[in-house]
């Protein structure tokens, strides 16, 4: 007897809309928090591990995960960019002020994924969908 499933790889299970929600929610929530405690340098770990994870539980969740990395992989690049020009002092401008707009995108996203609303962050290209 053999298995019908055998060779192939388990479908993902899809999850209820409130469940979407809450993962959306959290999924702006955890590198809000890990942006915090690590001055910026943790963030994108967590929004690549829930993007990874769920992606294909749904696609509310799946939107509202890309939107957290997206924000992280610019702050990301802001904050790089103002690691040399810190040599001219501005850098600590520009440093500070990715760290607050990130704040303030993903304390916004969460709130929308919360009231269930698909949101895209301004001034926030689309490098992962």
């Amino acid at each position: 007897m053999t298995d019908p499933s055998y060779g192939y790889a388990p479908q993902p299970q899809p999850i209820s809309p409130g469940q979407e929600r809450t993962w959306g929610m959290i999924s702006h929530v955890v590198p809000l928090v890990a942006m915090v405690l690590s001055a910026g340098t943790l963030g994108f770990v967590g929004s690549l591990v829930i993007f990874l994870i769920y992606k294909d539980k749904g696609p509310f969740v799946r939107a509202h995960a890309a939107n957290s990395l997206n924000i992280q992989i610019v702050t990301g690049i802001i904050l790089l960019i103002s690691i040399p020009l810190m040599f001219v002092l501005v850098g600590f401008v520009t440093f500070g002020l990715a760290l607050v707009v990130a704040f303030v995108l993903h304390l916004l996203g969460a709130i929308k994924a919360n009231n269930g609303e698909w949101w895209n962050p301004p001034m926030t290209p689309r490098f992962v969908r």
